[in-house]
């Protein structure tokens, strides 16, 4: 990836970033605000990067994901990558710093002594679904950003209110407690909310992700419609991307 050429500690760097990142939340919400709560059945740290890790992969793919062909855009112009190959190899390259985030994950899940049980096994489930949904938004986005720059740039500035309105910073049970059960319906169609919730379920809450099946009714809609929307675009737009680029 080009952020880690020419660095001595190269492909590292891409791990060292979020890492301090999820140090620094901790930090400031656990030790400062005294967010975590003693009586929560798992330690408030394994919930907090539950959520941060898969965040980080869908927040490239939301970002720098929908503005690939921008980013390669001598792979289009040059060599004739087909742009549904680039979307893609951008989201494995993506998707393998990530998965060695999901290790340090299960290493913290392990020092704090929590068990290792059946639901375990949704979390590379998971991540593979996570994948699939993240690539096909990525060639969906990038192709509308390769048309229309500012479609790019839409997205880039939506990805810091997406973090801060997805729940990955709070449990989404408390919009409904606090009267904000409108925002709470809204959310179930929000695939952040779903992938975060679901890697939580799977390693703190102990539940099967698609156990609420409206909420798991409501990604698999998002999902097919992103799947048309994809198709579509693409029949529609792949010719023309390359003279716009």
């Amino acid at each position: 990836m080009k952020q880690a050429r020419g660095a001595v500690l190269g492909w590292a760097w891409l791990a060292v970033k979020p890492i301090v990142f999820i140090v620094v939340f901790w930090f400031a919400l656990e030790i400062g605000l005294r967010a975590g709560s003693a009586d929560a059945a798992y330690p408030y740290f394994v919930w907090l990067v539950a959520g941060l890790i898969p965040w980080f992969y869908m927040s490239d793919m939301f970002s720098t994901g929908s503005d690939v062909l921008h980013r390669y855009s001598y792979l289009v112009n040059k060599v004739k990558f087909p742009l549904s190959g680039i979307s893609t190899l951008y989201s494995l390259s993506t998707l393998i710093v990530n998965a060695v985030l999901f290790v340090i994950l299960f290493v913290i899940y392990a020092a704090y002594g929590m068990p290792w049980d059946i639901y375990l096994i949704q979390v590379p489930i998971l991540m593979l679904l996570m994948f699939v949904f993240w690539d096909m938004f990525s060639i969906l986005t990038s192709q509308l950003s390769g048309i229309s720059k500012d479609f790019g740039q839409l997205m880039k500035a939506l990805s810091q209110p997406l973090f801060w309105l997805s729940g990955i910073l709070f449990n989404m049970n408390v919009l409904e407690t606090s009267g904000f059960g409108w925002a709470a319906n809204v959310m179930l169609f929000n695939p952040v909310t779903f992938f975060v919730t679901a890697f939580r379920d799977a390693l703190c809450d102990k539940r099967w992700f698609w156990e609420d099946p409206v909420f798991f009714g409501c990604f698999v809609a998002v999902f097919v419609a992103t799947l048309v929307s994809m198709v579509l675009v693409y029949r529609h737009f792949h010719e023309e991307v390359s003279d716009v680029l």
